[in-house]
């Protein structure tokens, strides 16, 4: 049986990297934007709490992952 040979390419954007920082700085900035953002707007029903926050955490995600993105290409 042949050995395994495992290469990597050191050049380039590391993917782990911006989703591990996408996924931790999205829950620790997103949470209290959520939170804070809910105090101007009436949230009368689940429904409509759910909704908000998901519309609001995705705007944060997606910023969160595009600065994280640039990051890890400026640093290349």
């Amino acid at each position: 049986m042949p050995e395994l040979q495992e290469e990597t390419d050191p050049d380039g954007v590391d993917y782990g990297w911006v989703m591990q920082t996408t996924f931790v700085l999205t829950i620790v900035l997103g949470a209290p934007t959520v939170a804070g953002l809910s105090l101007f707007y009436t949230l009368p029903t689940w429904e409509a709490r759910v909704s908000f926050a998901v519309r609001v955490g995705a705007i944060v995600w997606i910023v969160t992952a595009l600065v994280a993105y640039w990051l890890a290409r400026k640093r290349v």
